[in-house]
């Protein structure tokens, strides 16, 4: 037997061993990763946006003036904004289902850059509708910049609640959401609160794919930690869902501090722990929702645009396709393999046989829990496989500067 040949058969152990940190770590974090807990309203809420016009003021430094309204009104105040770049299917149904929510005092604002859709006049007649709707005056996109960080620093600096959500068109709240979120950011006495919301899909494509935003999240976070520092590499969010205090987002400044990148799940997290503030997750899977792609080619650019700068380098992008490759897909190669020569060892068959069991169960546990086609833990393989071409290809689209949100490519 060559060494080559040795180290092949015993590959199963180290297969077995990620399969087992990533299922353990799963079963953790399912218990910590728990729902908002309900929070009352007061009489009378209505969540009309009484407290942001007792404020008296449409300057964007009208924060104080907006603590002590929400002080008077007994309501948070929250300013949800929404970049928009031709989201003429999504613009309506977004900012009406946050006009629903009860329990706050309430603004929307859009930012519209520059759409060359319908969206313009939808988020027009928006406006007229009803009062708590802003559009923010649209600027030229500065060197530099990227579109969605550029709109979210200009409906930040503009905003006049003392909370501000950064969400995305295509994504939905139940009129209970806002009011449970902020009561959660505050039992957990984080400055910024993300959820994953709950992933629709349609396509074959979205259906392997979109779960791996929990299998990633789930296998590899460690949620003890994050939960219990500061530490910037421990903190995790989804751009889809990000509830910030705006002091704190103040304080760590802004989206400026990372205008040229596309993952804002990542970075203003890290950013806000920089600052000195604690960051958190809940499971906001029951009032939050999102349908992110509705094709299997949207389904690709999106994931290629931006999941390099989640691993964040080279080094990190290595490590991971080695944890992929090796630690799970791996054992579904080897015992092929390993049947047709006729050669199956007793301790590596076990193990082998072992981490695609761990494997399963731990897809399993993620279906279950978040509502995931089972497809994806029958062709578990098959989504990893796409996992690590998504990786590799955004790293070329990086190097190559050819990344881009809604058309435009970053800077």
């Amino acid at each position: 037997m060559t060494v080559v040949a040795g180290i092949f058969t015993w590959l199963p152990l180290f297969s077995a061993l990620v399969s087992s940190i990533a299922l353990v770590m799963t079963i953790i974090n399912v218990r910590i990763y728990a729902r908002a807990r309900g929070a009352s309203f007061t009489s009378g809420d209505s969540g009309d946006g009484r407290g942001l016009r007792e404020a008296g003021s449409d300057s964007p430094s009208a924060a104080a003036g907006s603590a002590r309204a929400a002080s008077a009104s007994a309501k948070p105040v929250v300013s949800v904004c929404i970049p928009a770049r031709n989201e003429e299917r999504n613009i309506a149904a977004v900012v009406r289902g946050a006009l629903a929510n009860q329990g706050v005092a309430l603004e929307v604002l859009v930012h519209d850059d520059q759409s060359t859709d319908q969206t313009p006049a939808i988020l027009a007649a928006l406006c007229v509708e009803d009062a708590r709707v802003r559009s923010v005056p649209v600027q030229p996109l500065p060197a530099g910049w990227n579109g969605k960080q550029w709109g979210c620093e200009r409906m930040g600096q503009e905003a006049r609640g003392e909370w501000l959500l950064f969400t995305d068109a295509d994504v939905r709240l139940t009129p209970d959401c806002l009011v449970r979120a902020v009561a959660e950011a505050k039992r957990l006495n984080a400055a910024l609160l993300s959820t994953v919301p709950q992933q629709e899909t349609g396509t074959f494509l979205e259906r392997m794919v979109v779960p791996l935003i929990h299998w990633m999240l789930f296998s590899w976070l460690p949620m003890p930690r994050m939960r219990t520092t500061n530490d910037p590499a421990t903190s995790a969010g989804c751009g889809q869902f990000l509830l910030v205090q705006r002091a704190a987002w103040l304080a760590a400044g802004g989206h400026a501090a990372f205008r040229d990148s596309m993952h804002d799940g990542i970075k203003l997290p890290r950013n806000i722990r920089r600052a000195g503030f604690h960051t958190d997750l809940y499971d906001g899977s029951d009032s939050v929702s999102c349908r992110m792609y509705r094709s299997a080619a949207e389904t690709w650019r999106g994931f290629t645009k931006n999941a390099y700068e989640g691993l964040g380098s080279p080094l990190v992008l290595v490590v991971f396709t080695t944890l992929e490759v090796l630690g799970i897909l791996l054992p579904w190669i080897w015992l092929p393999v390993m049947m047709v020569r006729g050669d199956m060892p007793l301790g590596p068959t076990v193990l082998a046989a072992f981490a695609i069991a761990a494997q399963l169960l731990q897809r399993v546990i993620l279906a279950r829990r978040f509502g995931q086609s089972f497809e994806c833990v029958v062709l578990h393989p098959i989504t990893i496989m796409l996992l690590v071409a998504i990786q590799w290809r955004s790293w070329w689209l990086h190097l190559t500067k050819q990344r881009a949100w809604r058309g435009r490519t970053a800077g």
